[in-house]
């Protein structure tokens, strides 16, 4: 598929191409932009338009630029033909620089297809026949170390600088458990290298994702089917990593599929949709206790604004687009806007604007966008015309800490547009009876409240666990002597009386 790209037009002299695009990407700190428009790879300077560097590489598919700007990363598919039996060296690194060509390499499979670089481009992982070639300061030709182990099938290189370390998954075979483990650079070998280890059965795949600071990591162990029979989307469990070694696993309390998994940008935190519709939202801490749980809803999505102070749970793709967006530190939604059929949603950077659009191949029509300030107002609307469609959508990056975080606004802005706030929908009545009075009639599904659970608040959570441990034991005591007090009565009646009596008893006193 091709797209139409607009790039950036904050300058007169921005250029623009008219031609359908393959693939296009900013750099992290916003500054560049490149494209392939089919014929060649371009890369132009945000601020001005000014071409920086131009590629003859008509079949890139795939973009990315290192975090320093240093190298462009260019994929195509892999191919073989009669000239070249063994195919071509189909990924690419380029120096922005010089516009010479580093190194180019094989790699076949579209998965991991872009190496990771630390933030400060010291160091540079890439996943080569099931094991981890490091190389350092960019130089491509040696490998400065390698991690060894059976069959590594899946890692994640921390964020930030040094010291840098990389979660890798390798998944079990003949009766052994999956494992993940942490490792500091450059320490990857012995048997006390590992930071953390956590072994686990029912994995066919995960999905590792390390917080801001790079303290811990979270990872999503899936399995393509549900021997059980329960779920369509197979089973899933959550686990949790420290570097300091500590591990658990995320103890969910409703079943069903674990739908996403969202750090928040202070490190502290991290929020789970999970069960079966309609889905639960819960907040956790480091230790893995709840926080907040924001009840059910129909969600399957959770995005933290860049500052970590809002979040919006959505529902997505087979759900009707309605999302609830929350004050982070109050605890209080701010706004329940609805955007249907959207295939997209995103954050600016900015922290007060989110982006959502429906783009093909999801789905090929009223394929536009819309931008929205989280208070639910729509700032801005794009279809495309007839015929056409949109691929994708993209906020232009900034620099870390280039907006301050702002007080949440609960009152919608203005806006022209208007704002799309969720309807209330009455239950269906036949035609038949729709001249009679409405009567309450039962939902399929209740919902639950959201429910603040931090230490403190009330009732039993206003209570360390020691302290409920100690609680639950004296009313048991309690409930017990009061069942011997039952016994040793002589006007109880008969036996049966006795029985229902202390089946009442014991009904009202346990406390489980």
């Amino acid at each position: 598929g091709f797209r139409r790209i607009h790039p950036p037009q904050d300058h007169e002299t921005t250029s623009s191409d008219s031609r359908l695009s393959r693939c296009f990407t900013f750099s992290r700190d916003g500054t560049l932009f490149s494209w392939c428009n089919g014929h060649s790879v371009s890369v132009v300077k945000c601020s001005d338009g000014s071409v920086v560097s131009t590629f003859d590489l008509p079949k890139t598919t795939l973009l990315e630029f290192s975090p320093l700007n240093n190298v462009l990363v260019t994929w195509q598919p892999y191919t073989k033909s009669q000239d070249s039996p063994q195919g071509d060296a189909n990924l690419q690194l380029w120096d922005l620089q010089s516009s010479q060509l580093i190194k180019a390499l094989f790699q076949k499979k579209v998965d991991s297809w872009c190496p990771s670089w630390s933030e400060d481009e010291k160091i540079c992982v890439r996943s080569v026949n099931n094991e981890l070639h490091f190389f350092e300061n960019n130089d491509f030709n040696t490998i400065a170390n390698k991690l060894h182990m059976q069959k590594v099938s899946d890692f994640e290189l921390s964020p930030g600088g040094q010291p840098s370390k990389v979660a890798v998954y390798v998944p079990g075979s003949k009766g052994a458990p999956s494992f993940v483990r942490l490792y500091q650079y450059p320490v990857l070998g012995g048997p006390s290298a590992a930071l953390a280890n956590k072994s686990f059965f029912k994995a066919d795949r995960v999905t590792m994702q390390w917080n801001k600071k790079a303290s811990a990591v979270l990872v999503t162990a899936s399995t393509e089917v549900d021997k059980t029979g329960a779920s369509y989307y197979g089973e899933q469990t959550l686990h949790y990593l420290a570097v300091n070694g500590e591990t658990a696993l995320v103890q969910l309390p409703k079943n069903g599929p674990i739908y996403d998994v969202a750090w928040s940008p202070n490190s502290a935190e991290f929020c789970v949709v999970y069960g079966f519709m309609p889905a639960k939202a819960t907040i956790y801490n480091l230790k893995c206790d709840p926080v907040f749980d924001f009840g059910t809803g129909p969600r399957n999505a959770a995005y933290y604004s860049p500052q970590g102070h809002i979040l919006v749970l959505a529902g997505f793709g087979n759900l009707r687009g309605q999302m609830e967006v929350w004050d982070v530190k109050k605890y209080k939604q701010v706004s329940k806007p609805e955007a249907p059929d959207a295939t997209h949603f995103s954050w600016c950077p900015d922290g007060e604007h989110v982006v959502t659009a429906t783009c093909s191949p999801r789905l090929r029509v009223s394929n536009g966008y819309k931008i929205w300030h989280y208070t639910g107002s729509v700032l801005h609307k794009w279809d495309v015309a007839a015929g056409s469609e949109l691929w994708e959508v993209r906020w232009q990056l900034f620099p870390e800490r280039s907006f301050p975080e702002r007080a949440v606004k609960y009152q919608a802005v203005p806006s022209e547009l208007g704002s799309t706030q969720a309807q209330t929908t009455q239950a269906y009545r036949p035609p038949a009876l729709r001249h009679l009075p409405a009567t309450p009639s039962s939902k399929l599904h209740e919902d639950e409240p959201p429910q603040n659970l931090r230490p403190g608040v009330s009732g039993e959570r206003s209570l360390s666990k020691s302290a409920l441990k100690n609680q639950k034991k004296r009313e048991a005591k309690k409930a017990a002597k009061q069942i011997v007090r039952l016994t040793s009565t002589h006007s109880l009646g008969s036996g049966t009386q006795l029985l229902e009596r202390l089946d009442s008893l014991l009904l009202w006193s346990c406390p489980w």
